[in-house]
């Protein structure tokens, strides 16, 4: 289980747009990840659509956000385009990354067990280094208290 304090796994991902991302090359500046079940599903959607209108504010402080999730950059590339989305979204469709962090977990519905993403959000430092986490997130306020918290990592 990650914590504040352990080095960020790295990683190398296809992204919307047709871009690589590898967290190695954005060393120096802040990181946020936050991993999401699916993409266009309601708690997803409303996630997404808050870290992209705080997108400006985060950008003052030289944040990179990201999101992440087991979907097809072709589906990233739609839910953006729909939702006018302002963060870069990965695809991480064999959950290499979502098991690094730890987010690739048995959950239940309805008495019915499978394997999903956690709903998580790591804030790493330009150190590389996790300097927050958020797991079992709800929506509602969570970028506002992600930005709260790159806001104390810069004063």
């Amino acid at each position: 289980m990650l914590d504040v304090g352990d080095k960020a796994p790295g990683f190398s991902l296809p992204a919307d747009g047709g871009e690589q991302v590898t967290l190695s090359k954005l060393k120096g500046k802040p990181v946020i990840l936050y991993f999401y079940p699916k993409d266009d599903t309601s708690g997803c959607t409303k996630e997404a659509i808050s870290f992209s209108g705080l997108n400006g504010e985060f950008s003052k402080f030289g944040v990179e956000i990201i999101g992440v999730s087991p979907d097809s950059v072709a589906s990233h590339e739609t839910f953006k385009a729909k939702h006018k989305l302002s963060v870069t979204l990965v695809a991480d469709e064999e959950k290499t990354l979502a098991q690094a962090y730890g987010v690739w977990v048995e959950k239940n519905m309805y008495g019915r067990k499978y394997m999903g993403v956690e709903r998580a959000t790591f804030l790493v430092d330009p150190k590389g280094k996790i300097a927050g986490v958020w797991r079992k997130v709800k929506v509602p306020g969570h970028a506002e208290k992600v930005l709260e918290a790159v806001q104390d990592l810069a004063a």
